[in-house]
């Protein structure tokens, strides 16, 4: 047996040390691929219907991919990017204007790009967390939010989001040593896992308790278009105040089914900007010009994710129903394509479910649907309306095999 080479006891304490690649334990989505892996190879003749998936089932729009397609072979594209292009900035800050009525920003200090929002929630950390600061973020949320600040010898505090607090944070419970200490909060709304919305009185609330300890906001807006039922898009920017406080980052991913793409933008008070702007310089070197000049367009055409929203809510009406109709307590969320809800403590044939976990197996392992397990504030499966169906007569054919599928069970609630 040859022995451990010399590289192992190199490793970062950060991301494990000499324990490196030698931990045992599966994560949560590795679990799902290989519970759906085994699945399907013990049912090759059942429909896998995947609700787990986090990312838009339809392609950019065509006009979009045909402009990526002629700014790729433009010579003066080549060249980095570096901290983003005019065009791009200024076509966000009007974006902002015109669709969440966010007035006079400013496209060269207000305004930076990023390579998709997951890049400029890691950075930011990087211009504030010192070693013993705190990061605030909400839990279930999106674990990079937090992880960069730990990697930097800060401390993160999560605040759970609850059924009974309509899944908003409750800033009271902090205690005074810890708003001492924070320097950055990080939000989500509308919210993924859970789907919840927002309103402005609390972002009035947010901005009011970033005054009053020091505060950095980050607002993760990846879902802010994505509204339903004449609920209009919310930015944290639009509440008088909020530019004071903190920034919020757009993404074009989910809003403009442009995932793959890695586009997205900062924007909000001109020294955070700033300050990302420099970490950003040290990380990366822009995205390609073409894609940004691709994004331009998407965002002049907010009617794409008006498109898009059309075909959510539709999803979202027939899977809450059918949820309801097997037992469940679920409600057509405001915004998201994500639906939340309480798993049951088992059936009446005796089977009992002790965490999301152990029910999101069963559902693959037993009925062939994927769902995705949140355990961190109550016991909660997040499913997507982002399944594939290529029009609504295959969408109502989904929604009713997973309503054949669970019928046969008695739930107990």
């Amino acid at each position: 047996m040859s022995e451990e080479s010399y590289i192992q006891s190199l490793f970062a304490e950060r991301i494990g040390g000499n324990n490196f690649g030698k931990d045992t334990k599966i994560y949560k989505f590795e679990k799902i691929k290989r519970a759906k892996r085994a699945a399907k190879a013990e049912n090759p003749d059942i429909e896998l219907i995947d609700m787990g998936v986090g990312e838009p089932d339809w392609m950019a729009d065509d006009e979009v991919v045909e402009i990526l397609y002629k700014e790729a072979q433009k010579p003066e594209n080549r060249f980095y990017a570096d901290n983003g292009i005019a065009e791009f900035k200024e076509a966000a800050a009007n974006y902002m204007e015109n669709v969440f009525g966010v007035n006079g920003l400013d496209p060269k200090t207000e305004v930076n790009h990023s390579i998709g929002s997951k890049p400029a929630l890691a950075m930011l950390p990087s211009a504030f967390i010192n070693p013993g600061d705190i990061t605030i973020m909400t839990a279930p949320g999106y674990g990079v939010m937090g992880t960069h600040t730990e990697w930097l010898g800060g401390e993160v505090v999560k605040l759970p989001l609850l059924k009974e607090n309509n899944f908003l944070p409750d800033l009271s419970t902090l205690t005074a040593d810890q708003k001492e200490r924070a320097k950055l909060l990080y939000l989500n709304y509308p919210n993924n896992p859970t789907g919840a919305s927002t309103t402005t009185e609390f972002f009035e609330e947010v901005i009011e308790f970033a005054k009053e300890n020091d505060i950095v906001v980050v607002h993760d807006a990846a879902y802010a278009g994505l509204v339903f039922d004449d609920n209009e898009p919310l930015s944290f920017l639009s509440v008088p105040g909020a530019k004071e406080v903190g920034i919020e980052i757009q993404s074009l991913s989910k809003s403009f089914n442009m995932t793959g793409w890695r586009m997205a933008f900062v924007a909000g008070n001109p020294k955070v900007v700033k300050a990302f702007a420099t970490v950003k310089d040290n990380n990366d070197s822009g995205q390609f010009r073409a894609i940004q000049k691709a994004a331009v367009y998407a965002l002049t055409h907010p009617e794409i994710t008006e498109k898009t929203a059309e075909k959510y809510s539709r999803r979202h009406e027939m899977l809450a129903q059918t949820l309801k109709e097997i037992g469940f307590d679920a409600k057509k969320p405001k915004g998201s394509f994500y639906l939340y809800v309480e798993i049951p403590k088992g059936t009446k044939d005796g089977k009992e479910f002790t965490n999301a976990e152990e029910f999101s197996q069963f559902l693959i392992k037993e009925k062939l649907i994927s769902t995705v397990p949140w355990d961190d504030a109550g016991h909660f499966v997040r499913f997507s309306v982002t399944f594939v169906a290529e029009d609504q007569e295959e969408e109502t054919r989904v929604l009713e095999e997973v309503k054949r599928r669970l019928s046969d069970i008695d739930f107990v609630f």
